[in-house]
């Protein structure tokens, strides 16, 4: 497994960590470490230090070879991104120097028919980051209607959502349907796609994988630890897939950057000073060669700010959207 993990370079790799600007004595949070190539990339210069988080097992065991390699300057935990500051502070650190994030499902995620995050490959409908929690099939057959409406089409950006809520709800008082072949034959009978689009099932299997793992709410608490645990200088840099992601980071480092950039619903932000100044005005995307190579990299964005001295902005609510919580309790 280590000699895989070697080879594999995250997507806007070598620009995320350009603008990280490690440096002798810095410590950062890798805070998606997959296969490990920011962190790895982040080591290269002598004394940092990486504080690596993954709600993944599999990913943290595969991290032991760079554990021994980097002798001590590496720490990898067992946990979401979203307890980036609690993680800090149990290691000891009360600042770091900078924080990176890939946001999204991992190629390795992807390719292991056994997790179930594919429609292109046979395995149980799982779709967990993590071994804890409700699975995709869960949601599939616990949500309502309207609840499974809901989730594709704000998830999953799905036009045909009230339709594929239909069919899934028809589709499973004849039988459960626990394997993505299944769930993935379902959408393609009732969403017809043209030669050159998208396979039919990728909007609605996205959506229900961001909603099992809760990933915009996951993000938008990240943001707001790594704001919480920057030093003056620090600096966020995050890697996102799609127009749902990048929009929560954008919105974050806008809303940040600016002074007086609070919402009507929480007027006493009005006069915080800005926490972070940009750095990308426009994300960064993949040149032609890196697409050439990783044809999943076509939809990657990649935003950067540098940390001010101000104090951190109060936390905002999260947005109304659909809760997994509420779904499994039937809510």
């Amino acid at each position: 497994m280590s000699a895989d993990l070697s080879r594999h370079v995250p997507v806007l790799g070598r620009e995320a960590v350009e603008l990280l600007q490690p440096r002798t004595g810095g410590i950062y949070v890798d805070g998606t470490f997959g296969a490990g190539g920011y962190s790895r990339a982040i080591l290269k210069t002598p004394g940092t230090r990486v504080i690596a988080i993954d709600r993944d097992r599999s990913a943290v065991a595969g991290g032991f070879a760079l554990l021994e390699q980097f002798e001590g300057r590496l720490t990898l935990v067992e946990d979401r991104f979203s307890h980036l500051a609690e993680v800090c502070a149990g290691q000891g650190v009360a600042s770091v120097d900078g924080v990176v994030m890939d946001v999204g499902v991992s190629s390795m995620q992807l390719d292991e028919a056994e997790r179930g995050f594919s429609f292109r490959l046979e395995g149980p409908l799982d779709m967990r980051m993590s071994d804890r929690g409700p699975s995709a099939a869960d949601v599939v057959a616990r949500a309502s209607e309207a609840q499974l409406a809901d989730i594709i089409y704000l998830f999953g950006e799905e036009r045909h959502s009230r339709k594929l809520a239909r069919a899934i709800v028809a589709a499973r008082k004849e039988a459960p349907i626990t394997t993505t072949r299944a769930l993935a034959d379902i959408v393609a009978r009732n969403v017809r796609s043209k030669p050159g689009e998208i396979h039919p099932a990728t909007r609605t299997f996205q959506a229900l994988r961001i909603f099992v793992n809760e990933e915009l709410e996951e993000l938008q608490l990240a943001l707001e630890a790594a704001e919480r645990v920057l030093s003056g200088g620090g600096r966020l840099v995050v890697v996102s897939f799609h127009s749902l992601e990048d929009r929560i980071v954008k919105n974050f480092l806008n809303e940040r950057s600016k002074a007086g950039g609070g919402s009507r619903h929480l007027p006493e932000v009005a006069h915080a000073a800005p926490s972070f100044r940009l750095i990308t005005r426009r994300p960064l995307t993949p040149n032609e060669t890196e697409l050439a190579a990783n044809p999943r990299a076509r939809s990657a964005k990649l935003r950067a700010a540098e940390r001010t001295a101000a104090s951190a902005h109060p936390p905002h609510p999260l947005p109304s959207w659909p809760r997994l919580a509420d779904v499994m309790r039937g809510g």
